[in-house]
């Protein structure tokens, strides 16, 4: 549909949003145009109650809260569209209600389980140099695996201790890292061939570490550190957020260091705070 083509077009250049959330749009908008076109309903002349009976039928689908969530802003946003290029008059997703969603705490590891998981990576080979390398600047920075796997030596500053990262939505930022962070990367570049080639972490071929590979890597460290709980790439992210607010740091610097670009992204880490100060105060305290 050539309307929904032009949608796709004009989130990925004038949104700037990227590939991944395009795409995701376009799956949600081709299985609601799909029930739409089985009803025999235009989706230009819908009305509210229309729209209603789809969400009803997601939720007899068993779909989750969640994927219910994301294809009501999928269907408001082209709607949205729509209205705005004047190709329909009325937008039926005024009065649209948006399901509760309950808040998932992600998974995260404690200070002595992230010791645990860098402590337990040898420097006996290239691999595992590099490996320490990745992990201590995953932690100390909480970048995004595919921020981490994508590093080039033009974003990273070693001598001062900041990264500049073009993150989701191409918004830059600038994230600081430590001294220790910074010893394990002049480790791993000081073993590294000096290849041509501008990406920082790369593979026994010389190639780019792929997402998949450094999550087996990982697997493989967690796994070796003794550490039963189920670790991704994200969990350090996760951890390196909830450690910054535990300690004390502004909301507004994690914020800015994730590259979240609504602070309510932020505050979930508050309450995976909040949760770990009551474990300690009924841990510790005499009538806790």
């Amino acid at each position: 549909m050539q309307y929904l083509d032009d949608f796709i077009n004009y989130i990925l250049i004038e949104k700037g949003l990227s590939k991944n959330t395009a795409l995701a749009y376009k799956t949600d908008l081709n299985i609601y145009l799909k029930f739409l076109e089985d009803k025999g309903i235009n989706y230009k002349n819908i009305s509210h109650l229309e729209i209603t009976d789809f969400l009803w039928h997601l939720k007899t689908s068993k779909s989750s809260p969640r994927t219910i969530c994301r294809m009501i802003e999928s269907i408001r946003q082209f709607y949205k569209f729509l209205i705005s290029e004047d190709y329909i008059q009325t937008n039926p997703t005024i009065y649209l209600a948006t399901p509760k969603i309950p808040t998932i705490l992600p998974d995260m590891l404690s200070i002595e389980e992230i010791d645990k998981l860098l402590n337990s990576v040898s420097d006996s080979d290239k691999i595992s140099i590099r490996n320490r390398a990745m992990l201590e600047l995953l932690y100390a920075t909480g970048l995004r695996v595919s921020e981490l796997i994508n590093l080039k030596f033009s974003n990273i500053d070693i001598n001062e201790c900041y990264i500049k990262i073009l993150g989701k939505g191409n918004k830059e930022r600038i994230v600081p890292f430590g001294e220790k962070t910074q010893l394990y990367l002049k480790r791993y570049l000081k073993i590294r061939k000096n290849i041509n080639l501008e990406y920082v972490f790369l593979t026994k071929l010389n190639k780019p570490i792929s997402r998949i590979e450094f999550w087996r890597q990982l697997k493989n460290i967690a796994l070796k550190a003794g550490i039963t709980k189920n670790i991704t790439p994200h969990t350090l992210r996760h951890s390196f957020a909830t450690h910054l607010l535990t300690g004390g740091a502004d909301i507004r610097f994690v914020q800015e260091m994730l590259g979240h670009s609504s602070i309510s992204t932020t505050q979930i880490y508050t309450h995976l705070s909040q949760e770990t100060l009551q474990e300690q105060h009924k841990k510790y305290h005499p009538r806790g």
